[in-house]
């Protein structure tokens, strides 16, 4: 029986099938274009079980509301060689079969038993991740990692999904031990790079992470266009806090959207970046209006809260009829949702699609009140710290637009001690200290962002 280049025994394979499942399972941990070719080889080879399975994979990611039903058509493929194939096929038929029913608490249970019994399937272990992440559960996320580090000590995806799950769990010095091993079995590892993006974000260290960034940059090739634009997408962030907001505009339009522009990731990243560039007291243009004519399909999109409130607050900037259906398409979601994710929905992302449609309607005492009451509980609705940190500045600006400078004084520093010289922060703090009669203090802010502009040599 032949086997994958992780180890694993893969039935019902000939030698191209197996290059196709090899390019599948490296393009999925590296996040490489590659992995695509899995759609055509299963229409090729519709009796091997795994390229099927790994085929609705696929699909399942896409993230759309019907991509359980293109995932079908794979999914019977697959089961039809059940009783031949492998014990661990089997249970990856297993997970995709339930993953596609929308039953998470059975597709973590199947995950949790293939990485116990087969440690070396790092494409489950990812998923299980995903999964995780998208519930919000970090400290999940990071035990499905550490649980077949040691048997994947010479991989390099291993380290990366280790260091990523150690960062959003706030263990920043391993997150960046696990990032550099990774780095060190291969330099071009993503998502360990993203990882070190995320520390140094979350450290203030915005110098040293756009420098970092900067100079791996010639090794994004062959990315999707998820991993592509979100990189991008995190060395805009370090030149936002040092106040490059036309280079910033420069990446989203280069970088940061229009190379998939009808996937979930490439949008909700550019509704995150154009939201933040206004933040950042930059003109956005007509960008909302054409982002929303993408959009619009996604009027009854629940696929996953946390997409569904960035679609939401993209059509609202946009003006689009749109947003008034999906925010009544969340209120139905709030109370019919499956039970795993129910609470998510009425807890989380209900108040915080309230708050996004207030605020993009200008009605900032409604957006204050709504996402005041969603926050505490929004890492429910699944993203990363950094993604999540969205919601926060919406709130924040609700804050200062409703003349509410005391809680924005609070907000503002808050943010100041993991971004002491960022010129947005700094200039909204000397705002609102003006506003509270502190002219002295607003004039430290105020000098603090001018340090920072002279450093990059950008003028006020």
């Amino acid at each position: 029986m032949l086997r994958d280049h992780l180890g694993c025994p893969v039935s019902g394979a000939d030698a191209p099938t197996l290059r196709i499942l090899d390019d599948f399972i490296e393009g999925f941990l590296a996040y490489e274009t590659r992995a695509e070719g899995v759609i055509a080889g299963a229409d090729r080879n519709p009796d091997c079980a795994l390229v099927n399975v790994y085929a609705g994979f696929l699909w399942m990611l896409l993230e759309a509301p019907d991509a359980n039903l293109s995932a079908a058509k794979y999914l019977r493929a697959a089961e039809r060689g059940f009783a031949a194939v492998t014990p661990r096929e089997q249970l990856n038929i297993a997970l995709l079969r339930a993953w596609s029913l929308d039953d998470l608490d059975s597709a973590l249970r199947i995950c949790e038993r293939i990485s116990d019994e087969f440690p070396r399937d790092l494409t489950v272990v990812k998923l299980q991740q995903y999964l995780e992440f998208n519930r919000g559960n970090a400290p999940g996320m990071l035990r499905a990692a550490l649980k077949v580090l040691e048997s994947n000590a010479g991989v390099a995806y291993a380290h990366g999904m280790a260091a990523f799950a150690f960062e959003q769990c706030h263990l920043l010095e391993e997150a960046a031990d696990a990032a550099h091993t990774a780095l060190m079995l291969k330099p071009k590892e993503p998502w360990a790079q993203h990882a070190l993006a995320h520390v140094y974000l979350t450290r203030g260290q915005i110098d040293a992470g756009a420098e970092f960034l900067e100079g791996r940059a010639a090794t994004w090739t062959g990315l999707n266009s998820f991993m592509s634009t979100h990189l991008w997408w995190h060395l805009a962030l370090f030149y936002l806090s040092q106040g490059r907001g036309a280079r910033v505009i420069e990446l989203y339009d280069r970088h940061c959207w229009g190379v998939a522009k009808s996937y979930s990731q490439d949008q909700i990243g550019a509704v995150s970046l154009l939201a933040r560039i206004e933040f950042a007291g930059f003109d956005v243009g007509p960008r909302w209006r054409e982002l929303g004519e993408h959009l619009a399909v996604r009027a009854a999109d629940t696929v996953q809260p946390f997409l569904t409130l960035q679609y939401l607050y993209g059509l609202a900037k946009a003006g689009r009829a749109e947003a008034d259906a999906l925010l009544a398409t969340v209120r139905r979601q709030a109370r019919c949702a499956p039970e795993f994710t129910r609470a998510a929905w009425r807890e989380a992302a209900l108040p915080a699609a309230e708050g996004m449609y207030a605020h993009a309607n200008g009605d900032h005492d409604a957006a204050w009140e709504h996402l005041g009451a969603a926050l505490p509980r929004l890492a429910a609705v699944g993203g990363s710290h950094a993604q999540r940190d969205l919601f926060a500045q919406v709130l924040l600006d609700a804050a200062i637009r409703s003349g509410r400078f005391t809680a924005a004084q609070h907000l503002l520093e808050s943010r100041r001690a993991t971004d002491p010289d960022g010129v947005p922060v700094n200039e909204a703090l000397a705002t609102v200290y003006a506003r509270l009669g502190l002219p002295q203090i607003a004039a430290r802010a105020q000098a603090r962002a001018a340090r920072t502009r002279a450093r990059h040599q950008i003028e006020a």
